[in-house]
């Protein structure tokens, strides 16, 4: 078996806006092209709700055997994934996978899925080749715009960039038998479920600033600060701490940046 698995991304539950990254689609027509080599069948895998079910019709229509959607709740963290993934992909000699989804992209979930079927990882690849030999010839990108050469072997997980295939397109008598191809439903995790960082940097709102006036080209020098008008000013003082707070939101009062607050 050959294993690819797909991300349906949907948001706010608008399905116009919906659909699979283009390193998933990538990955599957990379599957297709190893499983042309080996008579294989191409297993297509989704983690969510039944509306990703319309992402695995489209990858049944572009030439995968078998589709799963394993039921889950959207935002379920990258470990939660990769193990209900392992438990459809146990024994596949090939998983493909995009190497960053179309919402979050962290590109956790290939590393958590090869660790959970104990197969070797070739990640950032922008080029697989054709299965020869019993291994595949790929390119991974690696810093600086350098490039590695691999030669994998199975099993193995392959974690594909957008760029390394062109998904072919599927016949109008595909797209109708995809309609009414059967979709496997196994259950799946509950959670846990990704939290975004509670803590974030601080950004001062905009500062409020009086409409330039005068001439078109004052009110340009105004608005650029071509002049030097409005250049910063750096001032060293030295301050115990109370004093110095004050001092602090003083000056941010004074640059528009918060409300002056009497005390």
């Amino acid at each position: 078996m050959i294993g690819v698995c797909w991300k349906w991304v949907a948001t706010d539950d608008d399905e116009r806006w919906a659909g699979v990254s283009e390193s998933d689609r990538a990955a599957l027509e990379i599957a297709l092209g190893i499983a042309a080599a080996t008579a294989d069948a191409v297993t297509v895998v989704t983690v969510g709700a039944k509306g990703a079910e319309a992402g695995l019709r489209e990858a049944c229509a572009a030439g995968a055997t078998r589709a799963v959607r394993v039921d889950a709740p959207p935002g379920v963290e990258s470990a939660a994934v990769a193990h209900a993934l392992a438990g459809v992909l146990a024994g596949a000699s090939w998983v493909v996978c995009g190497d960053a989804s179309a919402d979050r992209g962290s590109g956790a979930v290939p590393a958590f899925l090869a660790a959970e079927l104990g197969a070797a990882q070739a990640l950032g690849l922008v080029a697989v080749g054709p299965l020869e030999a019993g291994e595949v010839r790929a390119t991974r990108r690696l810093d600086g715009g350098r490039r590695e050469l691999l030669a994998v072997t199975s099993p193995a997980v392959l974690s594909v960039e957008g760029a390394a295939a062109r998904l072919r397109r599927a016949s109008l008598p595909a797209e109708l038998a995809a309609r009414r191809a059967p979709i496997d439903v196994v259950p799946g995790p509950r959670g846990p479920v990704d939290h975004p960082d509670a803590v974030q940097r601080y950004r001062p709102r905009p500062r409020v600033l009086a409409a330039p006036t005068g001439a078109a080209l004052a009110r340009v020098l105004h608005l650029t600060d071509a002049a030097g008008e409005t250049s910063s000013v750096h001032e060293l003082v030295t301050l115990d701490p109370a004093d110095a707070a004050d001092r602090i939101l003083a000056a941010l009062a004074e640059w528009g940046y918060v409300a002056a607050t009497p005390r």
